[in-house]
C-alpha cells in the first residue's frame, strides 16, 4: 500500500475564478508518484483557518510527506520556499494592512521553520526539464506562509517526514486579465509538482533508511 502525501491548494481569491494551486492539487488527487499517493486538500485564504485546516489534515491522514501549493501572481517561475515564519498580518479583503500590526500564528511555537525537503535537488530537476524555477527565501506573511508553518509544526515530532511549500505563477487564463503579467500553463505546473513529489519520495526513503541503520540507544 502506498504511503500518503498531502498536497494542499487554495481556493480562488482576489476576484480570480480559479487558483492554480488548487487546480494542480486536485488534478493529482489519487495519483501515486514514486510510491506516494496524493491526497489533495483545499485550504481557505485565511491565515488562522488555513493553519487549522492543514493541522487537521495532518492529524487525520497521518501523511508520510506534505507539499503545500499556493498562487503567487506576477512571479515568472515556480518558487520553492525556504522559510515559514510564526507570524501573520490580518487581511481586510484588499492589500495587507500597512500599520505594521502582526500576530503569532501558533502560540508557544518556534519563530520559524525551514523547509524539510531538498530545495536544491528539486530546483535542479525542474530546470533540467526546462521549467522556470527559483528558490525563494520566505513564504511571506499571509495564508501560504500559514499553511507551510502549520505543516512543519504539525510534523515537528516526525523529523523524517519531508514538508515544504511551492508558489505557482498565474496560469494563462488568469494572465489574460492582467496584461504583461508572467504566466505558466497548468500542464507545466503539474509536471513541476510531479517532479517535486518524486524527489520528496526519494528523500523520505533515504531518511527512513538512515534512521533504520542507527544503533539502538
Amino acid at each position: 500500500m502506498a504511503s500518503l502525501i498531502i498536497v494542499t491548494g487554495f481556493e480562488p481569491f482576489g476576484g480570480e475564478r480559479i487558483n492554480p494551486s488548487w487546480e494542480v492539487a486536485r488534478s493529482l488527487d489519487g495519483e501515486v508518484i514514486e510510491g506516494l499517493a496524493v491526497k489533495a486538500v483545499r485550504v481557505p485564504v485565511n491565515c488562522v483557518k488555513a493553519a487549522a485546516r492543514v493541522i487537521d489534515a495532518i492529524e487525520r491522514f497521518r501523511p508520510r510527506a506534505f507539499l503545500g501549493l499556493g498562487q503567487a501572481g506576477g512571479r515568472p517561475a515556480i518558487s520553492l520556499e525556504r522559510v515559514a515564519i510564526n507570524l501573520f498580518q490580518r487581511h481586510n479583503g484588499g492589500p495587507l494592512e500597512t500599520r505594521g500590526d502582526a500576530h503569532r500564528l501558533i502560540e508557544r511555537a518556534p519563530d520559524a521553520y525551514f523547509a524539510r525537503f531538498p530545495l536544491a535537488a528539486v530546483l535542479k530537476a525542474l530546470r533540467r526539464h526546462r521549467i522556470p524555477a527559483a528558490i525563494s527565501l520566505s513564504a511571506g506573511a499571509y495564508a501560504c506562509n500559514a499553511a507551510m508553518f502549520a505543516a512543519l509544526h504539525g510534523l515537528r515530532r516526525r523529523p523524517a517526514a519531508p514538508a515544504g511549500f511551492i508558489h505557482l505563477p498565474y496560469d494563462a487564463a488568469q494572465a489574460a486579465r492582467h496584461p504583461a503579467t508572467p504566466s505558466m500553463s497548468l500542464e507545466m505546473m503539474e509536471r513541476a509538482v510531479r517532479l517535486a513529489i518524486a524527489i520528496i519520495s526519494r528523500t523520505a526513503d533515504e531518511t527512513g533508511r538512515r534512521r533504520s541503520r542507527r544503533p539502538p540507544t
